[in-house]
């Protein structure tokens, strides 16, 4: 339910707030799950109070602002996980700052992006399992594509994606398989990670008569749980 006594916002003023939100990412001021959540959420928003609850904490992009770097710009140099008869995993905080790539041969490797603060505007992963398992580890709400080749193996994406339309952050995936897995999970197929206190959110909820507790599952268009596709 949206707030009877607020300025109705338009479509040009979730946008602009989609753009700073952008921006404060690439500063390095918002994770991946934050900025996926945030996003998700000023689409969702009928009114100015709902959209300034998403910027509140977060500064105007000014002349020294970080800039956005257009797609088909070079980007610093492939960082790569690689596991042979191994694992290699990454989670928690981390950079991206660089395009990924990930090998596991007879082993495996775990991405876990959803606490990484990313400074580009996609994350692009060149992802090659030669009878061993790859796990990509992405908040709900992103859009994922995922495209390659699997001999006697699976790439897949089990990712509750945002609605069409959705400026979100985007993961893109090169999978080469050879007798092995490349996954693509989202946050409902993963353990849940610890999420800090935020006063936007429980004021959001506040505002929109949601649930805070049923925040990752919630169709930001209708404020209805979404439908769980296990």
């Amino acid at each position: 339910m949206s707030d009877p006594g607020g300025v109705r916002a338009s479509d040009a003023e979730r946008e602009a707030v989609v753009e700073q939100l952008k921006w404060a990412s690439v500063e390095g001021r918002l994770t991946l799950s934050e900025l996926t959540e945030r996003t998700e959420a000023a689409y969702g928003a009928s009114t100015h109070a709902q959209l300034e609850l998403l910027t509140a904490d977060l500064p105007l992009p000014g002349p020294g602002a970080v800039r956005v770097p257009s797609v088909g710009e070079p980007v610093r140099k492939r960082k790569w996980f690689v596991a042979v008869m191994g694992d290699s995993k990454r989670r928690g905080k981390w950079r991206i700052d660089s395009e990924l790539g990930a090998v596991a041969v007879m082993g495996d490797v775990l991405l876990d992006l959803r606490e990484a603060e990313v400074r580009t505007n996609e994350v692009e992963i060149v992802a090659t399992a030669v009878m061993g398992d790859i796990k990509i580890i992405v908040p709900d709400g992103v859009d994922v594509e995922i495209e390659g080749v699997a001999i006697m193996g699976d790439k897949k994406v089990r990712v509750q994606e945002a609605q069409q339309g959705m400026d979100v952050p985007v993961v893109r995936v090169k999978a080469f398989v050879l007798m092995g897995d490349v996954k693509v999970l989202g946050d409902s197929q993963a353990e849940p990670i610890r999420r800090g206190v935020a006063h936007w959110r429980s004021r959001w909820h506040e505002l929109m008569g949601t649930d805070p507790h049923e925040h990752r599952r919630l169709d930001p268009w209708t404020g209805m749980p979404r439908r769980n596709d296990d």
